[in-house]
């Protein structure tokens, strides 16, 4: 039978080869035949510093019969029969459009071009090994490409990241993509470690041969192809869509009846033109806030108790929060141990900041979001895209508050907390100035040198979430007929995991919406 046990403990350094004899000792029977080990899940317990233990959760085989839970097989079942597939896919009249090939986009169009239905996949930006030369250029010239950069682009934002692969995503799609992510060229591990991550550097491979793989299964690709306009028929459903093909200036159309919408949030423009088609959307709360740097051995140390063992168990990370005596909160997001501060800008003359590591983690500096809530109440206008015109307002401030091209307000926490006319500080609301400044000494008691007066701060962090959101029913639609919001830009996920979650729940429900539809006009 095979079981599953917790609590497993190794030292740290300590080879997974031992973790047989760690369950048959955990278990009081050193004589135990176990085999077919697998570790599931591997954490760090750093509660008694400096002496950390690495946590496994483990499945494995034995022949006798054992007090212990047995392992159950959690595993994505594809929820569409072959008959039915193979029905629709012959009688359907327009091939479905993905709009926006960000994590959801390329999980819908994956799992689309699976089951058949040879997706055309539409992506403003470039392919991603154009694209790191235009973000390059950006960053070395000033010379910003609107319809391409840190945003836009083959597989979104979250190629020019940490490659964090964690999630409070409760869900069997969750192994399924991480092993997607493994055929594509991700390290094994990331489906074991607490906090996975592929690193920018190793992300922009994955996400190429993912492209290639929804090629071949029939999936068609138009990059530098922006998503300019909708029509609808008389009953109000889509039917068409129009096309901007950056490179000619050429616009066309696309005959479709069903589109997922898988646009990052900073699609502002693409939020305008369906907000005047009267697609229902509404006013979502976001944060704000700056990127923090400290030297990653610093928080080596101080999350460890010894930086020694960071040849063990990798660079630290650290996730915190606090509330104010206001009652905003303030937290820690998206921390790079070993990564860099970047500009992420999308529109000329704003400043966009964010963060991303390579798979190594070896800068030799830790940053991460300090983020501040932002409510709906802060917003100039009950507008539903009022939140956008928020963010923009800030990123506007802290482009003049930079130095011009790509550079980005730059300043230390002694002085962001000590002149009110300080660059990074300007760049913020109020509210959330004041709340970072209360919240620093907090952060500092939990780790050691976090408030030190010379922590760097950069200027300004605004596109951590969607501060709007496209209303869609239950079965995954929106407002009008046929087109179905997805991931993060419309509001319903929070990452590269939660996003490519939805994106497969999307496609699922766009074909089980095409299924029902055939079994009415087919019979």
């Amino acid at each position: 039978m095979r079981y599953r046990i917790n609590q497993i403990k190794l030292k740290p350094g300590q080879p997974l080869s031992l973790i047989s004899k760690a369950v048959a000792h955990k278990l009081g029977r050193k004589e135990l035949a176990i085999s077919d080990v697998t570790v599931v899940k591997e954490s760090i317990d750093a509660r008694k510093k400096p002496n950390v233990k690495l946590v496994y959760v483990v499945e494995f085989s034995c022949d006798e019969k054992l007090d212990l839970p047995e392992a159950v097989e959690r595993k994505y079942r594809e929820p569409f029969a072959d008959e039915a597939i193979a029905k629709a896919t012959k009688e359907i009249k327009s091939r479905p459009v993905v709009a926006g090939y960000g994590p959801s986009g390329m999980f819908a169009a994956l799992m689309l071009a699976k089951w058949g239905f040879k997706p055309i996949i539409l992506e403003r930006g470039q392919k991603v090994e154009e694209r790191i030369e235009t973000v390059r250029k950006f960053w070395e010239s000033g010379v910003l490409d609107t319809e391409s950069n840190v945003q836009f682009g083959e597989g979104g934002a979250g190629t020019f990241s940490d490659g964090k692969l964690t999630t409070g995503v409760k869900d069997v799609r969750n192994r399924f993509v991480l092993e997607e992510f493994v055929m594509a060229g991700a390290d094994r591990e990331i489906l074991y470690k607490q906090k996975p991550h592929i690193g920018t550097d190793m992300l922009r491979d994955v996400v190429r041969n993912i492209r290639i793989r929804t090629e071949e299964l029939g999936g068609e690709f138009k990059f530098g192809t922006r998503l300019d306009g909708i029509r609808t028929d008389e009953t109000g459903a889509l039917c068409e869509i129009t096309i901007h093909d950056n490179s000619t200036g050429i616009t066309d159309t696309i005959r479709t009846d069903h589109l997922i919408l898988a646009t990052g949030h900073s699609a502002a423009d693409t939020f305008r033109m369906l907000y005047d088609k009267g697609m229902d959307m509404e006013q979502k709360p976001f944060s704000i806030g700056v990127r923090i740097e400290h030297p990653q051995e610093d928080i080596d140390e101080a999350q460890y108790g010894d930086k020694e063992l960071v040849k063990f168990l990798g660079h630290a990370e650290y996730k915190m929060n606090y509330r104010t005596e206001s009652g905003r909160g303030v937290y820690t997001f998206c921390m790079c141990p070993g990564g860099q501060v970047i500009n992420s800008s999308s529109i000329e003359r704003t400043v966009v900041t964010n963060g991303m590591s390579n798979s190594a983690r070896d800068s030799g500096t830790a940053n991460s979001g300090l983020l501040v809530d932002v409510r709906t109440s802060d917003f100039e206008s009950e507008h539903p895209l009022a939140g956008i015109e928020f963010q923009h307002k800030y990123e506007k401030l802290a482009y003049e508050a930079a130095t011009g091209g790509a550079s980005m307000p730059v300043t230390n926490y002694g002085h962001f907390r000590d002149r009110k006319d300080d660059p990074v500080r300007k760049s913020l609301p109020d509210f959330a100035q004041e709340a970072i400044i209360e919240a620093m000494p907090h952060f500092g008691r939990k780790i050691a040198g976090f408030d030190r007066e010379s922590s760097v701060m950069t200027g300004v962090e605004t596109r951590s979430s969607s501060p709007v959101r496209i209303l869609r029913d239950s079965r995954g639609e929106s407002s009008i007929k046929g087109i179905m919001p997805a991931g993060e830009g419309p509001g319903y996920a929070g990452g590269i995991m939660s996003a490519a979650i939805d994106g497969i729940k999307t496609a699922e429900k766009l074909v089980a919406k095409i299924l029902d539809e055939k079994e009415t006009v087919i019979g």
